[in-house]
């Protein structure tokens, strides 16, 4: 798959919600993911534990956007919001973000994330 082929898949799963599909079809396994204040975890094990810690700071999920894809050469971008009330928080809050991610030998082998917190 090209790099736009990639990032026109990932779009659609994640409006789907599939994101198991996403990781075990466009994802390596060496996948290396960098949050907003540097925290990096490589791998799916860590990125799966990554994800349920996420999941688990969360009270109530109540809905995202994601944008379309830009691409320039073996990377893309795309914006993505979603609202979610977190545990201990008084009331629900919205993220914006920016997703960056690189492609190598057709997989995804990098993603990066730029939000205010």
């Amino acid at each position: 798959m090209s790099t736009q082929e990639i990032a026109n898949r990932l779009v659609e799963l994640c409006r789907k919600g599939e994101y198991d599909t996403c990781y075990a079809e466009l994802f390596s396994p060496e996948i290396q993911s960098v949050e907003a204040d540097g925290a990096t975890v490589q791998g799916f094990d860590a990125l799966k534990k990554k994800g349920e810690e996420w999941n688990a700071s969360m009270e109530e999920f109540m809905g995202s956007e994601i944008g379309d894809p830009i691409v320039s050469g073996n990377f893309f971008s795309l914006p993505m919001s979603f609202t979610a009330k977190f545990k201990g928080a008084p009331s629900p809050t919205k993220m914006e973000e920016i997703c960056v991610y690189q492609v190598k030998d057709g997989k995804i082998v990098k993603e990066q994330f730029f939000y205010d917190r």
